[in-house]
C-alpha cells in the first residue's frame, strides 16, 4: 500500500496544499512565499527520503507567523495520514547532526501522544524573512497534528542558520529512521497495548 496523503487547508490566513510520499526519494516542490522556510522544508524533505509538495499562500503582509504555523499543523497531518496504521513502522528515531560549529538533535517517538521538547535559543530576531521564534512553532505544530513527541534542540553553536538548519535536518532523519518499515515487526504494531 502506498504511504501517500494530500491535505488541504484553507482559512481566512492561509490557503496551503500538500502531498506526502513517505517512501519516497526526498523529492520536492515547496512554495511558502518565505524564503528561508523554503530552504528548511527543502532540507526536511531531501534529508528524511520523504517526497514533499507544498504550496502555501498566507498573509505575508501581516508576518510569516501564519503561514509557517499553518504549514506545520497540514504537514503534520499529512505525514500522521501517510502513516495509516502504523504497522511494521520502527517508531522510534534519532539523530544528530552537525552544522559546522552548531549541533542539532532531535528524538522521535510516533507515538499518538503528541508532545514537545524545545531546546534552542537564536541570538537574532530573524533569519531572511522568518522570525527565530517560528522554529519552534513549526515544531510544536507539526509534532502536534503528526502524533508524535518530539525532543528537539541545538545545545551549541553561534550562527543562527546553522542552528536551524541542524534542527530540521536532524527531524529529517529521526523521521526517516521512525516511519520505515522494520521487516522484523511486519503485520505488528510495536506496542505492549497493540496500536498507536
Amino acid at each position: 500500500m502506498p504511504r501517500t496523503a494530500e491535505v488541504k487547508r484553507k482559512t481566512g490566513e492561509t490557503d496551503i496544499s500538500i502531498f506526502v510520499d513517505l517512501d519516497g526519494k526526498g523529492e520536492n516542490e515547496i512554495d511558502t512565499g518565505i524564503g528561508f522556510f523554503d530552504h528548511m522544508l527543502t532540507a526536511l524533505s531531501k534529508h528524511s527520503g520523504i517526497d514533499i509538495r507544498i504550496s502555501c499562500k498566507g498573509d505575508l503582509e501581516v508576518d510569516a507567523h501564519h503561514s509557517v504555523e499553518d504549514t506545520g499543523i497540514a504537514l503534520g497531518e499529512a505525514v500522521k495520514t501517510a502513516l495509516g496504521d502504523k504497522i511494521g513502522i520502527r517508531r522510534y528515531g534519532s539523530a544528530r547532526i552537525p552544522m559546522d560549529e552548531a549541533l542539532g538533535e532531535a528524538v522521535i517517538d510516533i507515538s499518538a501522544r503528541p508532545f514537545i521538547v524545545y531546546n534552542c535559543s537564536f541570538k537574532g530576531d530573524m533569519m531572511g524573512a522568518m522570525d527565530t521564534q517560528l522554529v519552534e512553532e513549526f515544531m510544536r505544530s507539526f509534532a502536534y497534528n503528526a502524533g508524535i513527541t518530539l525532543h528537539i534542540g541545538c545545545p551549541y553553536g553561534t550562527n543562527d542558520h546553522h542552528k536551524a538548519e541542524a534542527m530540521f535536518k536532524a527531524l529529517a532523519r529521526a523521521l526517516r529512521e521512525a516511519t520505515e518499515i522494520d521487516p522484523r515487526f511486519e503485520g505488528q504494531v510495536i506496542s505492549t497495548k497493540g496500536s498507536l
